[in-house]
């Protein structure tokens, strides 16, 4: 774990292996503690973008998610849309601010 000074307490922010594999329930409460570790963090620094990233990865399975509404168009159209997905993904993790009082998922799903 790293420890995360913000809005004047620290944060223990777990070091996460593989992000992709976080099941979405622990992904909720995980986004948070990434979301107030980039609060502090400077854009730019190597441990913002570690911290970016890591909220990527983890949150890739609400792009699938939402994709699955399209499943009955054709493999390659699942695909385009995943793309844009992920692109619509890292838009909503630049965007969102905790302050907000609203779930990630509620903003980053229309």
């Amino acid at each position: 774990t790293t420890t995360v000074q913000t809005a004047g307490r620290a944060v223990d922010v777990p070091e996460i292996a593989d992000p992709s594999r976080v099941a979405p329930k622990d992904a909720r409460e995980l986004s948070k503690l990434f979301f107030d570790r980039l609060a502090v963090l400077e854009e730019g620094t190597p441990e913002f973008q570690s911290a970016r990233n890591t909220l990527i990865e983890m949150n890739m399975s609400l792009v699938r998610y939402a994709a699955g509404r399209f499943r009955s168009r054709g493999p390659e159209e699942m695909e385009d849309i995943v793309q844009v997905g992920m692109i619509g993904l890292i838009k909503a993790i630049d965007r969102f601010e905790l302050t907000r009082e609203v779930e990630f998922t509620s903003f980053a799903v229309p």
